[in-house]
């Protein structure tokens, strides 16, 4: 058991799977204002494990089968990809259906996918392009993550962020 990790036992052993020895900072700081259901603003250098940071407990809140309840928008394609194949090794050892959504890609499976998803790792124009399209749902979102949002802005992307976070709950919580 790594000290101060306080998880769901399914997601305790994924952690531990992926050789992670102890928390690094920016998740002994983060993790349990996330699970108290905090909104957390965090900045840490690359490496750091800011995606377990949020990951983790983002998947301790889901429940499998009660749609989208999780987005996590990101700026870049390869950054999308990155990311859910880090939710997906978190997820390991929980039923969780975890979908990224970005460009360039055909746009059909991911409508499929999305029809059973409890996350989303999206680019915000292919978010928007779903939205428009009525292929995706944010009224059952719990938690919207902006991950690299420095980023997002810098790219131009502060409007398209804008109109996907009004299509979601007013209650919920922000990383």
């Amino acid at each position: 058991m790594i000290p101060g990790l306080n998880l769901q036992p399914e997601l305790a052993k994924a952690f531990e799977d992926m050789g992670f020895l102890e928390l690094t900072d920016i998740q002994k700081k983060t993790i349990p204002l996330i699970q108290q259901g905090r909104d957390v603003t965090g900045q840490s250098h690359t490496g750091s494990g800011k995606t377990a940071a949020f990951g983790f407990p983002i998947l301790e809140k889901i429940t499998h089968r009660q749609g989208l309840q999780a987005l996590i928008l990101v700026p870049t394609r390869e950054l999308c990809e990155q990311v859910t194949t880090e939710m997906i090794k978190f997820a390991k050892h929980k039923r969780t259906n975890i979908t990224s959504v970005y460009g360039g890609v055909s746009i059909n499976p991911q409508i499929r996918d999305l029809r059973f998803a409890d996350v989303v790792v999206a680019t915000p124009g292919r978010m928007l392009d779903h939205l428009q399209r009525g292929t995706i749902h944010l009224d059952k979102i719990k938690i919207l993550v902006l991950d690299k949002a420095d980023k997002m802005f810098e790219m131009g992307f502060i409007d398209d962020v804008k109109k996907i976070i009004s299509q979601t709950p007013r209650e919920r919580q922000t990383l």
